[in-house]
């Protein structure tokens, strides 16, 4: 497809010119840009721009989404254009973060530390939830358990809270690996510091209270010198800190022992030092500030319960947006390791449910059908502990159901404070979250939770609706009203796309060909074999919006790719993570294994076939490796998606659940004519 220069101009001038452009880069979907002023952006010009199917800021990078097999047209234009350098990723990502400041840099370290650890603890909050059912009194029976009433139940619940427990009693280990990894240290070394730190010869943390109050600490002796003999299960701090030492000197001691001896040098001398510091200085200063900090919040919320959740309750949702929310996380943990619940984490799962509820709102408000669809599904995915697509697909562009899910999150929040309401663990941040919450506060997290369903939903229906109505009145007074997604019908000379604006590529043309038949609709069997998802639960804004166009993703339980109709390959993605196939009708279709793993530049990815070759339905495509996708801290969630501007396509149908490669359709494309 030809790119007309002066729409590649265009896009130049709205990101503020050559000389607001530090670097630039693209990937398979989207321009992403290092600026120098993002305010100088002109977000109008893009959306106008016909090129331009989305837009977004994240991590200090402006992204232009311009869709698969023209981005890369895009960007040799564009660099024509400004007579700059061409740059890698990884040149941009070092651009964008020099841009962040100190407390943008550490809440994305601590995003990069406890996201890859995240499914452990909470699938370990899940299964303390089934463990407090199975023990909590009052919940079946009058002042007494289920294992009180049913003993045989007794061991089963004993099991279960052995692998339940397990997450957070080696916690250090889990925060040690990731760590060391994300401070480019070997993570293996990262786990044995945390399992130091925990070693069952010290004395529990969790005991260290009862023995300082009997005054049997136990200490070691260094030559007059009394350390105190203490382990730092549910610390964060401590093995943090030492993370990081350990990391450096790794990296010291790598550049400058000869490789004949460094099995021999580096890691003993690295974990023997890190060790020692640890139990000497590291490990009393940060546990002694880590319970200062403990002891500050737990003053806050006991002085000032209410004002602390209305607060937090109703600001949380802004948290996400600027991905400090993470930052909550080491807290949660901290309070469970040192106080055996924490009150903020209640509070995370009755704001999500909030966002969720103003977001299912939206269909009632919203009038373009494919808007309705992702209100729903982006809803639903919230009352799962998803809250981006909601936020950032729905909420966000609109405004007042944000506001609004943040009033009916900060009134919960109240209510919970007020009430003691504490979380035995990190679970699902929504509504299965009760199985986290101390049971004897389960009808006060109830009540909460109904006043998120219903304030949130009822106060978007009621101002949406009076806004449209206002809008129909200017309307039919001629007026000119602002226009907005809710009110954008598909126009007479194309179809409307998924920023509110019509795309005048997409023409009825007839009905596609393969040679003399005539194709009406496409079966796209399932690429892998996995869950089929919608794609507002894909994390990423450029998917879940469905920037670039209608289609699925299937969160995968092999590591296999195939075709999954009788194609062509237009286009192989350099990093070998994603692939275009072309039909005999000229349909085009990506497969783009997990988000942003174009950062791996290819490694743990095995691709199979080549531009230009043909190959056939079930034909192996690219291999990728799970274990090196999962441990960089990317989503192996797979989008596949019919690209926007194919102007054979009428409409598309999508089948979710449980699919085998080949075997299972998961799109059905309906072609014009």
């Amino acid at each position: 497809m030809a790119i007309d220069k002066k729409q590649v101009e265009e896009i130049v001038r709205a990101v503020g010119g050559k000389e607001n452009i530090e670097a630039a880069t693209h990937c398979v979907t989207r321009l992403r840009f290092a600026l120098y002023d993002e305010s100088k952006v002109d977000t109008e010009s893009l959306d106008q721009n016909d090129l331009v199917k989305g837009q977004f800021s994240s991590q200090g990078q402006f992204q232009v989404v311009i869709g698969p097999g023209l981005v890369d047209k895009v960007y040799d234009e564009m660099i024509q254009i400004t007579g700059g350098d061409r740059s890698s990723k990884d040149d941009v990502k070092a651009v964008a973060g020099k841009k962040q400041n100190p407390i943008q840099r550490a809440i994305k370290t601590l995003s990069d530390i406890f996201i890859p650890i995240l499914p452990a603890i909470i699938t370990a909050g899940l299964l303390l939830g089934i463990n407090n059912i199975l023990t909590g009194p009052g919940i079946f029976f009058d002042g007494k358990s289920l294992v009180d009433v049913y003993p045989a139940w007794k061991d089963l619940a004993s099991i279960i809270n052995t692998i339940a427990s397990t997450a957070f009693t080696f916690l250090p280990a889990l925060i040690g690996w990731a760590a060391v990894k994300r401070f480019g240290g070997s993570p293996l070394l990262g786990i044995v510091l945390g399992l130091i730190l925990v070693h069952p010869d010290l004395l529990s943390a969790y005991g260290y209270a009862d023995a300082v109050n009997n005054g049997t600490v136990p200490t070691w002796n260094l030559f007059g010198w009394e350390i105190e003999k203490i382990g730092y299960q549910g610390q964060v701090l401590p093995v943090l800190v030492s993370a990081y030492l350990l990391a450096k000197m790794e990296i010291f001691l790598n550049k400058r022992v000869h490789d004949s001896i460094k099995l021999l040098v580096v890691a003993p001398v690295t974990l023997l030092i890190t060790g020692f510091l640890a139990f000497t200085i590291i490990g009393p200063v940060t546990f002694a500030i880590a319970n200062a900090i403990t002891s500050g919040l737990i003053y806050v919320y006991d002085s000032y319960a209410a004002l602390g959740g209305l607060i937090y309750g109703g600001l949380y949702a802004l948290l996400v947006i600027t991905g400090m929310h993470h930052t909550f996380l080491a807290v949660d943990v901290q309070l469970i390791g040192s106080q055996g619940g924490t009150f903020l984490w209640p509070m995370l799962a009755l704001s999500n449910i909030a966002q969720g509820s103003a977001a299912l709102a939206m269909m009632l408000v919203l009038r373009e059908k494919k808007m309705r669809g992702l209100a729903a599904t982006s809803s639903v995915s919230a009352f799962l502990g998803v809250t981006e697509p909601a936020i950032f697909g729905v909420n966000i562009r609109y405004r007042y159901p944000f506001i609004f899910g943040m009033v009916g999150s900060a009134i919960g929040g109240v209510l919970l404070t007020m009430n003691n309401v504490q979380a035995t663990s990190i679970g699902v941040g929504g509504v299965p979250g009760f199985l986290s919450i101390f049971p004897n506060k389960w009808g006060v997290f109830f009540i909460g939770m109904a006043i998120v369903l219903v304030v949130p939903f009822v106060l978007t229906v009621l101002f949406g609706r009076a806004k449209l109505k206002k809008e129909d009145r200017n309307a039919s007074n001629g007026t000119d009203a602002e226009p907005t997604a809710a009110t954008s019908q598909s126009a007479a000379s194309g179809v409307t796309s998924s920023t509110g604006k019509t795309d005048p590529n997409q023409r009825t043309r007839g009905a596609a060909q393969v040679g003399d038949e005539a194709v009406n609709t496409l079966e796209i069997m399932a690429p892998l074999t996995g869950q089929a998802v919608s794609l507002e639960q894909v994390p990423d804004p450029a998917f879940a919006e469905k920037q670039m166009g209608e289609g699925v993703a299937i969160e995968p339980s092999g590591n296999v790719v195939v075709a999954p109709f009788d194609a062509q390959v237009a286009h192989v993605i350099k990093s070998k993570h994603a692939v275009i196939l072309e039909h005999a009708s000229g349909l085009q279709v990506l497969i783009h294994v997990g988000i942003n793993t174009v950062s791996l530049k290819g490694e743990g990815f095995n691709m199979h076939v080549e531009a230009g070759e043909h190959v056939k339905a079930g034909q192996k495509l690219l291999e990728f490796d799970r274990k090196v996708i999962e441990d960089a801290g990317y989503p192996l969630i797979t989008p596949i998606i019919i690209p926007d501007g194919q102007d054979m396509v009428e409409r598309v149908e999508v089948t979710t659940g449980d699919v085998t490669s080949n075997q299972n359709g998961v799109l059905k494309v309906h072609l014009k004519g």
